[in-house]
């Protein structure tokens, strides 16, 4: 994982959007489709990936977005 890739997980609150290395949340959401949507946008814009974490703490997906280092198309 690269630093500064953008994570969605559970929030007292809702669902948080989280920075990797940052001690606080870039955004507070309701539920976990608006979040793990912030999240991508985020993660568009920084070039580094996405991972939406569900409530069991596995990872439910995950988006690149950048430097995709696959030699598949598509």
């Amino acid at each position: 994982m690269a630093d500064g890739d953008y994570w969605t997980t559970r929030h007292e609150d809702g669902w948080q959007v989280k920075r990797e290395g940052a001690s606080r949340a870039s955004s507070v959401h309701g539920t976990q489709a608006e979040a793990w949507e912030e999240c991508k946008r985020l993660a568009r814009g920084a070039k580094c990936e996405a991972y939406l974490q569900g409530e069991d703490g596995q990872i439910r997906e995950r988006n690149t977005y950048g430097h995709d280092p696959r030699d598949i198309p598509g």
